[in-house]
């Protein structure tokens, strides 16, 4: 199995970890600090489940597409923010000779319709996306730590393909220590993760606050329910559905139990934002805003929320 992973962040180093512990042949695709970092102490898994480590001369680390040797990969990685997906699309679709034949892109991202970039240049049976609600963090730029688990891995298909001749991978990410499963179901545990993402994510980095701080504020109370609300009115209106049959349905358990489990954490689009770096925000509120305006649904909120961080943005670089 031969597999190049694209973005060497916390969930790519963690799972590059995961297939070199199955005797995986991998590669890693980063670029400057981190890939220097990678090249001089390897990687390692920490946190929950086992722990690995592996030396520089386990894997491959490229930097420049030109470099990859053709007819290498049966499947790529997409592990990357959601940010570069136009270039990584792009530059994949120009380097397709680096591909086995009948290679799988399978990407791990946070957001919906990541998928839509592959698709310019690649067929329905070659792009899947995977559901990832395991908390990875990154100490160090070759060390990935799992902080939270709740839910395996799910890893299927948007475009209605099925995702049976995944298993060996599902296999292999469980054999590391991480559940994982296949699904035909992946839209709606996206959109599980696009209502806790999207209610939580960017009104904590504007307010500079942690999940659990968010539900002891009527204020924030106020908008995250309007944020939810909107979101069920996308998803019905879109033609898709989720895990729950109503808006109330799941604040109950929003406020009663998924966010109390994760009380302290701070989200990847605060983080973002204290680091002066651009968020995924388009792929998250600014998706739900997108398939609202093709519905004709009212997103107000949504789009105060998305014009908020934008404008946040606006003064990084």
């Amino acid at each position: 199995m031969n597999i190049l992973v694209i973005g060497a962040g916390s969930v790519g180093i963690g799972l590059a970890a995961s297939a070199l512990s199955q005797d995986a042949n991998l590669s890693i695709f980063a670029r400057g600090k981190t890939a220097d970092a990678i090249r001089k102490n390897g990687i390692k898994r920490t946190g929950l489940f086992a722990h690995y480590s592996f030396t520089p001369n386990e894997f491959e680390v490229y930097e420049d597409y030109g470099e990859i040797p053709k007819n290498a990969y049966d499947y790529i990685f997409i592990t990357s923010k959601t940010t570069a997906n136009d270039d990584i699309s792009k530059k994949l679709n120009e380097n397709r000779e680096i591909l086995k034949k009948n290679a799988r892109i399978i990407i791990f991202q946070n957001g919906f319709g990541n998928d839509e970039p592959y698709l310019r240049y690649f067929s329905k049976k070659e792009v899947f996306s995977a559901r990832v609600i395991t908390g990875f963090t990154r100490p160090e730029r070759h060390i990935s730590e799992v902080t939270v688990y709740t839910e395996p891995i799910l890893i299927g298909s948007l475009q209605g393909e099925n995702p049976s001749e995944l298993q060996e991978i599902a296999d292999m990410i469980t054999a590391s220590g991480i559940k994982c499963e296949l699904t035909d179901e992946v839209d709606k545990y996206l959109w599980a993760k696009m209502l806790y993402n999207c209610s939580l994510n960017p009104l904590g980095a504007i307010l500079d606050v942690n999940y659990g701080n968010l539900t002891e504020n009527e204020y924030t109370i106020d908008l995250m329910n309007n944020i939810i609300d909107e979101i069920f009115n996308v998803i019905k209106a879109s033609g898709y559905s989720t895990l729950w049959n109503s808006p109330e349905e799941y604040k109950d358990i929003f406020y009663s139990k998924l966010v109390p489990d994760t009380y302290n954490h701070y989200s990847s689009t605060h983080q973002d934002i204290q680091r002066k770096i651009k968020t995924e925000i388009d792929s998250l509120t600014g998706k739900v805003i997108d398939l609202g305006e093709k519905n004709n649904i009212d997103v107000t909120t949504n789009k105060i929320i998305y014009n908020l961080i934008k404008a946040i943005e606006s003064d990084f670089d």
